[in-house]
């Protein structure tokens, strides 16, 4: 009698996915250089149990990956930063294949991740909205801008507002919130037509700090009777100039220092110790991340105002991960209007 033949098959092997990454090739020293950046390949694992392969969408570029690569990178690391992606393998039941996340991966295509740090977007995100937004609007810049005017600044009705880099990601969002919380608003902002996008979106005043003859001119032209609150993403002589245009008992959320991110000299004064205690002004730094906690109810209100047509959310979109170096630097040039973010896979379109 001739024994049974049985065939076994084998569990098919995937070939393992090769993800392109930008690495700090050597810090910073001044503003950023192509040399700065390295592009590099390597072999992302097959996926063990609980971990999930993700395909980047779209990647983010922010004014806070200069100052921070100094203080968290070290050279030869991949470039930190926030990307959209798509799950495309999974071993982990919370991140099912096809579902999208936001997540800190950094400047990769494709990563392996365990879903630590992973965001699902929104259950119900609409399907007009681009995705693209949970970098932008809906995601970390309209948190901050959020943040900022009720957590810090404690923002009411009828206060008078000043916002410079008005026309970038957080900017914008801060004044169109200001807005809808009945405010009067001011913002500063670095081209003409930046000016001319700020007054599309609402803005009472806007300015171009770049060609006015004088910024403390511009700013009492703008509100002789000084400001209730400053929302700065500047730093520098912008501040130092603000600061006496405060009304008594002015509130200053300090969120950025784009004008000091590139220098290799730190400024040094004019101090405003002075102004600030006749003025009795409270001024205090943050990090959106203190209010993580209150995230999905934040981004909920902010999807609805998006709904609703209150929040406008304009893009600078540049297209192929290995542009991620060049759309890094003109954002810190100040290229953008609105949230600068980058393309990388067909799908995204």
């Amino acid at each position: 009698m001739v024994p049974e033949m049985r065939v076994h098959s084998c569990p098919k092997q995937r070939a393992m996915v090769q993800s392109k990454t930008w690495v700090l090739a050597r810090h910073f020293e001044g503003f950023p250089e192509d040399s700065n950046f390295e592009l590099k390949l390597e072999q992302q694992p097959e996926p063990k149990d609980g971990e999930v392969l993700l395909e980047a969408l779209f990647l983010s570029v922010d004014p806070y990956m200069r100052p921070f690569s100094r203080l968290r990178m070290k050279e030869g690391g991949v470039m930190i930063g926030t990307q959209v992606a798509k799950v495309i393998q999974s071993n982990n039941s919370a991140f099912p294949i096809g579902c999208h996340v936001v997540g800190r991966c950094g400047w990769r295509t494709h990563t392996v991740s365990d879903g630590t740090g992973l965001t699902r977007l929104l259950s119900d995100w609409p399907q007009e909205v681009p995705m693209s937004l949970a970098l932008g609007a809906i995601g970390m810049p309209g948190l901050t801008a959020l943040y900022g005017l009720e957590e810090v600044l404690g923002l009411q009705a009828g206060d008078t507002l000043l916002v410079n880099a008005a026309a970038g990601a957080v900017g914008s969002t801060v004044g169109q919130i200001a807005k809808i919380k009945g405010c009067r608003l001011v913002g500063s902002t670095g081209s003409d037509a930046k000016v001319a996008f700020l007054k599309e979106l609402g803005f009472d005043e806007a300015f171009n700090y770049i060609t006015v003859s004088s910024l403390e001119e511009a700013l009492k032209s703008a509100s002789p009777d000084g400001y209730h609150c400053f929302f700065e993403n500047v730093g520098g002589p912008f501040c130092s100039v603000a600061i006496p245009q405060m009304k008594e008992f002015g509130r200053i959320a300090l969120c950025g220092g784009i004008s000091t991110y590139n220098e290799t000299i730190p400024q040094t004064g004019p101090y405003p110790h002075l102004t600030m205690i006749f003025k009795q002004l409270k001024m205090e730094g943050f990090l959106v991340g203190r209010w993580e906690h209150k995230n999905q109810e934040a981004l909920r209100r902010l999807m609805a105002w998006k709904r609703e047509g209150k929040l406008q959310c304009r893009e600078h979109v540049t297209q192929g991960f290995e542009n991620m170096p060049a759309a890094f630097m003109g954002m810190l040039q100040g290229e953008n209007i609105g949230k600068a973010i980058v393309r990388v896979s067909i799908e995204a379109i």
